[in-house]
């Protein structure tokens, strides 16, 4: 009951990469770089077990940035010819790489971060990739000339690496897809089309993370310009309640997000962001376990997955390991609380 995890991202140790950076410079490169990576994995994956985390994630170590990360391995993408593009519906502007030719993976893409968490932990692992739709809003396309038809070639890709780690022993696979807050009505029309390519044949529990992006400066002015009453959510929750995905991440705390857009969710597993990752303020345990209270009123303890906002990539590592430890008390609080009441 009330199972925690993290949205997927953790920052970079300075031996490791650039810090506080979204698209950081990796420190080495070659069979250094990977020993590097190694140890980043295994550092997370300690801080997460000490602050009581009941499902570890990899912290996106071994990937320079979350969507990138995964295209590095993909044939027909140009990466030494990057464009200026917006993303995000033009929310801000990045460097991006273009497609060229047919897709194709080069080879497994996350084979050796969920080995590295399923030797070393007992707990329940996750490995998270981008969403079809958030992939094709990062990158150009010179070779499909259809988005729709583009974001399948992808969601195939992400279908034969979720089998080959679901075969590596990872219990949660889950696809992290901001752009479903962008996109209302293509989700609808293929989005979720999308997903459910992407998660064909799968046993193992899948999951979507929907936010609102990082804590950077663009998605800050962004969100400023929502308004008091952030209502995205309204538009696809149906959609996604009907899905054949198993598990939402969605934000929650310090968000202008209504929590009773929870309800309908009805029947999936809700992982409700229960820190922020848009602050430096460390949430105290009893500040958690109040927003997990109230989370509750609408998703049934069973399905209530408290987690964080969204990845903290950028974040301060310090601060982001206090926050973990935070979520993880916070999540015991609300145990206590529930065991009382019974």
């Amino acid at each position: 009951m009330l199972e925690t995890t993290i949205a997927g991202s953790l920052p970079k140790p300075g031996w490791l990469a650039e810090t506080n950076k979204l698209w950081p410079a990796w420190r080495s490169q070659g069979a250094e770089l990977e020993r590097a990576k190694r140890d980043a994995t295994l550092l997370w994956l300690k801080e997460q077990e000490d602050a009581g985390l009941d499902i570890v994630t990899d912290g996106e170590q071994s990937r320079q940035h979350f969507v990138h990360g995964f295209l590095e391995f993909v044939e027909g993408i140009d990466f030494s010819r990057k464009v200026k593009m917006g993303i995000r519906n033009n929310r801000y502007d990045a460097m991006v790489p273009v497609v060229t030719g047919p897709l194709k993976l080069k080879g497994r893409v996350h084979q050796a971060e969920a080995r590295i968490l399923r030797q070393h932990s007992k707990k329940k692992i996750k490995i998270t990739m981008p969403g079809p739709m958030t992939i094709i809003d990062t990158l150009a396309d010179e070779h499909y000339g259809d988005k729709v038809k583009l974001a399948m070639a992808f969601a195939d890709l992400l279908n034969q690496e979720a089998r080959a780690l679901e075969k590596d022993g990872v219990d949660v696979i889950q696809f992290d897809e901001p752009a479903f807050n962008v996109y209302m009505s293509d989700v609808k029309r293929w989005g979720i089309d999308a997903l459910h390519r992407a998660i064909a044949g799968l046993k193992c529990t899948t999951c979507v993370h929907i936010c609102y992006g990082y804590g950077i400066q663009a998605n800050l002015d962004w969100k400023k310009t929502l308004g008091d009453s952030w209502r995205q959510y309204e538009e696809i929750f149906p959609a996604l309640a009907k899905s054949k995905i198993k598990q939402v991440s969605l934000e929650c705390i310090h968000s202008h997000v209504p929590p009773e857009l929870m309800k309908l969710l009805k029947g999936k597993d809700v992982l409700v962001g229960v820190i922020d990752v848009a602050s430096d303020k460390i949430e105290t345990p009893q500040e958690v376990a109040a927003t997990i209270q109230r989370a509750l009123k609408f998703v049934p303890a069973r399905h209530l997955f408290p987690c964080t906002n969204c990845g903290m990539a950028p974040m301060d590592r310090e601060i982001a390991a206090a926050k973990l430890r935070a979520l993880g008390e916070g999540a015991a609080l609300a145990r206590k609380r529930l065991q009382k009441k019974r």
